[in-house]
């Protein structure tokens, strides 16, 4: 089946024969749906500090970040603003030369209100030798979008969100990759420091670095901090092969097997490499203007502090298993800071020997850790909090995609349609075990939590293998706990026009 270039083109990626096998068996097997217990709930999964105990973590964080340890600020960048301005192409290429839909009336009506727009006009000048009103009052609608979208302009249609101005202030317009430079000097700085990773593709990675270089010493200026920021890109050996619709290795029209990038799964490893204690991981699109930043600051340091506090319960405990001769009462108190704290549940564990409870204690305590901000339902696409069951049939917290669940049982679909919260990827994470050790991120994935998707290439109908989503399945066996944040903490970007709203403006 597989040719010598074939083999060839494997070596090159870093993927063996046998993992070609398995993702051609997965195509036709397809994944399993996770068992569930419930949507997770106040009360039952999700957690609500009270305004002392968000001081009280705030506090616990302050004392974390002074003791020295290397605290990084994680942001997956690498996805193209394309989907951004999807409605905004469909006009460009349509059949109407006016506005016709609301969201392109809305596009127009208010376009001097967009960070970019004196970008976009210095662009029409250049290309037309007239500005965007000016092209507008003639009727020229497309030209304003073509200078916006395409390469002799602003090139927005193919460059990265990071990438894009999204705020206004009196002296620039800011991107994400500024705002989320901003951030870690709010919340993640320790010995004068802060440290920003950001996940690219390959050909923007060099448009970044110049980004950074350009404006890293006036927010170092600004915040009397230095800034580390580096960057990574997903590797060629997470890449996943295309499959045709009988499963079987897709090829190009030059017979070459096509391969595709396995989805933001594929980062568990960029993760894994960072020589770090705590990371908060944060979507790219998810950021606010500086006078909406006290609400993100304040709650990213409660779910930090919530971490320290609890990774210290847990290596306590470690330490003491480590130890021995520990008593029935301080089993017992183990017990419930997994149950109460950890919200892991052990089906059996009461009727346990100490010897093995022990060892499940060990296993369940001696793991990466994060907590998860989760904020209240309001329809917005996306995954949710769950209490789901696992592989080895303990219940815990999972963040769950739609295509996790089965459609066909209305038991669960009802959990999932009438679930109270949404997970906006608010995370920050623990990834050293209580000797100081770094752990194997990649240990820790549920392999079984793919999914397989449809596309095309060239006319031609294909199958796409999706690895465990970064914050689905590829942290499945983490200790997770579940935190609501308030909604004015996510402000995502997912349409060009939502920087029309007033959080973006």
């Amino acid at each position: 089946m597989l040719t010598p270039e074939d083999l060839k083109l494997l070596a090159e990626k870093g993927i063996s024969e046998q993992q070609i096998q398995h993702q051609l068996q997965q195509f036709r097997e397809g994944f399993p749906y996770l068992k569930l217990r419930a949507a997770a709930a106040i009360g039952n999964g999700i957690t609500v500090p009270s305004d002392a105990e968000c001081q009280a973590l705030v506090e616990a964080w302050e004392n974390y970040k002074a003791e020295g340890h290397h605290i990084t600020k994680f942001v997956p960048a690498s996805g193209a603003a394309s989907r951004m301005f999807k409605k905004m192409f469909e006009f460009r290429d349509g059949d109407h030369d006016t506005p016709q839909s609301d969201f392109e009336k809305t596009y127009f009506d208010h376009i001097e209100e967009f960070a970019f727009y004196p970008a976009l006009n210095d662009a029409c000048i250049v290309l037309y030798g007239n500005d965007a009103q000016e092209l507008i009052a003639e009727g020229r609608y497309k030209d304003v979008v073509h200078a916006m979208l395409d390469e002799d302009g602003l090139n927005y249609g193919q460059l990265p969100k990071g990438l894009l101005q999204f705020h206004s202030y009196e002296d620039c317009a800011r991107t994400p990759l500024e705002e989320h430079l901003v951030e870690a000097a709010l919340y993640a700085v320790s010995n004068g420091q802060t440290d920003v990773h950001f996940t690219v593709s390959t050909e923007h990675r060099e448009l970044f670095e110049d980004l950074v270089e350009r404006v890293l010493p006036i927010y170092e200026e600004k915040y009397h901090i230095k800034y580390k920021v580096s960057f990574s890109e997903q590797k060629p050996s997470t890449d996943t092969l295309a499959a045709t619709m009988d499963n079987e290795p897709f090829r190009t029209e030059d017979g070459k097997l096509l391969f595709r990038p396995g989805g933001h799964g594929a980062l568990i490893q960029n993760l894994s490499d960072l020589d770090s204690d705590i990371v908060f991981i944060k979507n790219i699109d998810n950021v606010v203007p500086d006078r909406l930043k006290p609400a993100t600051t304040l709650w990213k340091q409660v779910i930090a502090g919530m971490l320290v506090n609890t990774q210290r319960q847990a290596f306590t405990y470690l330490k003491r298993l480590d130890e021995g001769n520990i008593g029935q009462a301080e089993l017992q108190e183990m017990c419930h800071f997994l149950r109460h704290d950890l919200c892991t549940e052990v089906p059996g564990i009461a009727e346990q020997s100490e010897a093995q409870l022990i060892e499940t204690l060990r296993q369940k305590f001696n793991r990466p850790m994060r907590i998860c901000g989760v904020v209240k339902n309001v329809g917005e696409p996306g995954g949710g909090p769950f209490l789901a069951f696992n592989v080895d049939g303990s219940v815990s917290p999972q963040i769950l995609e739609s295509s996790q669940i089965d459609a066909h049982n209305p038991a669960y679909m009802a959990m999932f349609t009438g679930g109270t919260h949404f997970n906006p990827v608010d995370l920050v994470c623990a990834i050293r075990d209580y000797q100081g050790n770094k752990f194997d991120l990649p240990q820790y994935v549920d392999p079984a939590t793919g999914f397989i998707s449809y596309k095309s290439k060239n006319g031609k109908e294909l199958k796409a293998l999706e690895l465990p989503g970064l914050w689905n399945g590829a942290m499945s066996d983490w200790s997770t706990i579940f935190v609501e944040v308030p909604l004015e903490t996510f402000n995502p970007v997912k349409t060009v026009n939502d920087l029309l709203r007033e959080q973006h403006q």
